[in-house]
């Protein structure tokens, strides 16, 4: 059991843990970024040692320059200008971290800290703690029926035209389908927790949908004012095709405060499926794996099952209704603005460290890219109709 427990599956699942019980027993600490840096820096190395690791100092230094990374990374997101044209912190990071990889390589003494579905795990069980149900029943009834509907539909869509138009492998569909489908970013970071995904995969899908989501966030508000959509149409349109929650804000914004209230609803709406999702994809992978002649047995199963998966559910069940709902969305907004955006930015740092820049511009990446285009094509027609359909009466 131990050894099991021993595991980077285990090990960072319950680094989530941890902090969701620090964030609820002393949210001042965890509001404190300086404080909440030296917290997750402190659970990351124990984490690191009982793994089994040795260390003479080295995952300290690793770290320490990985989060200055991280922070250059958040500090130029928050620039001004780069505000206005919004790009986001995911974007430096993964930018900073394949500068650097793709210029001077990665050292062996920045390599001990250099990990990132150790962080990316984490993370997500935090996430898990934004998804609360309570909010998704005010957001009403027909924005999960949209975020149902067309989740399901660009998904199986999305894999169909990857595994049989574009010959692409199921573990790299499945990222692009997930990412395209459901909320991007994390969708594809918690797709790969589920599959043990390739990293270099993960870090050409999320450079992906980040480039894609920037151009789409100026376009689709002017095409919804050219077709004369109402505010409420217009903004379930943007929520269930922008693969970022903050360019949701932002082309919601353009139009007008209904269609920004409208947008973010229905990102919320999909953004809780993201567990339903993963917790399918997880069974799907554990049960078949890469090998579809091996049938395992339920102990097999589950050493496969990514136990992050469970967190993040758990971590939405106790977040939504074990506090009243002021509560719960006060602690999660300290969680994810917190101790899940450092995780997820020290991750995003790592992904770009661990990938040669050359991988993403090789030829065979071009079916990836049509792939991914054409399936957010059939995205942006279906969720019109159904944002039609649904919202042309308000």
């Amino acid at each position: 059991m131990l050894k099991t427990l021993k595991s980077e599956d285990w090990v960072s699942t319950l680094i989530g843990g941890v902090i969701l019980v620090l964030v609820i027993l002393l949210p001042s600490v965890m509001k404190n970024y300086v404080q909440m840096s030296l917290v997750i820096a402190v659970l990351a190395y124990l984490g690191y040692l009982f793994m089994g690791n040795k260390d003479k100092g080295g995952f300290i230094l690793s770290f320490v320059v990985v989060y200055a990374l991280a922070w250059l990374a958040e500090y130029i997101a928050g620039l001004s200008p780069i505000k206005t044209i919004g790009l986001e912190s995911v974007f430096f990071a993964v930018l900073i971290g394949l500068l650097i990889r793709n210029t001077v390589g990665l050292p062996k003494w920045l390599a001990p800290a250099v990990k990132s579905e150790y962080y990316i795990k984490a993370g997500l069980v935090i996430l898990g703690s934004s998804i609360l149900f309570n909010e998704i029943m005010r957001a009403g009834a027909l924005g999960m029926i949209q975020g149902i509907i067309v989740v399901f539909s660009v998904w199986y869509f999305s894999f169909w035209i990857s595994t049989r138009a574009f010959r692409i492998d199921k573990e790299m569909s499945m990222l692009l389908s997930s990412s395209v489908s459901i909320c991007g970013v994390s969708a594809a970071i918690a797709t790969s927790g589920a599959i043990k995904g390739d990293p270099k995969k993960l870090s050409f899908v999320i450079s992906l949908v980040l480039i894609v989501a920037i151009p789409m966030m100026y376009l689709l508000p002017y095409l919804a004012k050219w077709m004369g959509l109402s505010e409420e149409v217009a903004g379930a349109w943007l929520g269930g095709t922008i693969d970022t929650t903050a360019a949701v804000v932002a082309s919601g914004k353009f139009i007008g405060e209904t269609a920004e209230q409208y947008s973010v609803i229905i990102k919320s709406a999909q953004n809780v499926l993201l567990g339903v999702a993963a917790f399918a994809i997880s069974i799907y992978w554990s049960y078949k794996g890469t090998n579809s002649e091996i049938r395992p047995s339920g102990s097999v199963l589950w050493e496969r099952f990514p136990k992050f998966v469970l967190g993040f559910l758990i971590a939405s069940l106790i977040f939504s209704f074990a506090f009243d709902a002021e509560t719960g969305k006060e602690l999660s907004r300290v969680a994810n603005r917190g101790a899940r955006g450092l995780l997820f930015s020290l991750a995003f740092v790592c992904i770009g460290l661990e990938t040669d820049f050359r991988y993403i511009f090789r030829k065979e990446n071009a079916r990836y890219i049509w792939s991914f285009l054409t399936a957010q094509g059939f995205n942006i027609i279906l969720t019109l109709l159904v944002a039609w359909l649904l919202f042309s009466n308000y």
